[in-house]
């Protein structure tokens, strides 16, 4: 198994928990159900319940991105 590597396939967020990154995610080729933040596959595995929160938080970070590079 290869050796993950910081800061391309995962970093540490503030509170010091390990966050996957996209390409390691991608490069993994399925959505684990999990609600990774930075999940290529729209969550697709994920439970229905949480599934429309987990989008919802998304498009809200986007929008907060979005809006802060204006």
């Amino acid at each position: 198994m290869k050796r993950l590597q910081e800061k391309i396939d995962f970093y540490y967020n503030e509170q010091g928990y390990v966050v996957l990154t996209e390409k390691y995610l991608l490069d993994r080729g399925y959505c684990c159900g999990n609600g990774c933040l930075h999940c290529p596959y729209d969550y697709e595995n994920v439970p229905e319940h949480k599934k429309a929160a987990l989008r919802a938080a998304r498009k809200a970070r986007e929008e907060d991105s979005d809006s802060e590079k204006r």
